[in-house]
């Protein structure tokens, strides 16, 4: 993960919604220290935290983690896609390009066996969410309800909710998310005044 790049970006990104540090802490509960880290090329995040900086920033992940690409047909070779690993094993490659103006991300997750992900924040409403599990068994728990999928099961969800992801089974699980955020207006009015 290039730091300093990711830094630049989120630092744009919160100057464009004229943001404060403790702000956006407040918003995406993550504290002003760990930002202000991540900022400056000083701290690796983990995926839960930059999913929830990007989510108060109502962008996706990949926003941060990279440039736009304008043209029409862009390939994404696989040592070139984005991959955020966490501590706990599991790992988030995103297979999306990002395109101006649209806030979309196709990902693939590897879960190892009985590893729970953990929560993601609510996305504005409009936002939609459709996972697919292709191996193994995925619980999707949305606002604390939870739903069970085995390998070729599909869910859809409005984004707007708190959503969480565990792999309760004995082998590793692999699942993709197709995510679409939409700009969450109310706030981006308040930030405006």
């Amino acid at each position: 993960m290039d730091l300093d790049g990711l830094g630049l970006r989120l630092r744009s990104q919160r100057q464009r919604r004229r943001l404060s540090l403790d702000a956006l802490a407040t918003i995406s509960g993550v504290s002003r220290s760990t930002i202000s880290d991540i900022e400056r090329g000083a701290k690796s995040p983990t995926v839960l935290v930059l999913a929830r900086v990007a989510t108060a920033l109502g962008v996706t992940v990949s926003r941060l983690l990279g440039e736009d690409q304008p043209e029409r047909v862009i390939t994404l070779r696989h040592d070139d896609q984005p991959v955020i690993a966490d501590a706990d094993g599991w790992q988030r490659r995103i297979l999306s390009p990002n395109l101006p103006g649209v806030e979309f991300e196709f990902i693939r997750t590897t879960v190892p066996a009985g590893v729970v992900v953990g929560t993601f924040a609510a996305h504005a409403p409009g936002s939609r969410e459709y996972v697919a599990v292709e191996v193994g068994h995925l619980t999707v728990t949305l606002n604390g309800v939870p739903h069970t999928l085995d390998a070729g099961d599909a869910l859809y969800y409005a984004g707007d909710c708190t959503h969480a992801f565990a792999n309760p089974g004995d082998i590793e699980c692999v699942y993709y998310t197709a995510m679409h955020v939409t700009i969450d207006h109310h706030r981006s009015a308040l930030e405006d005044t």
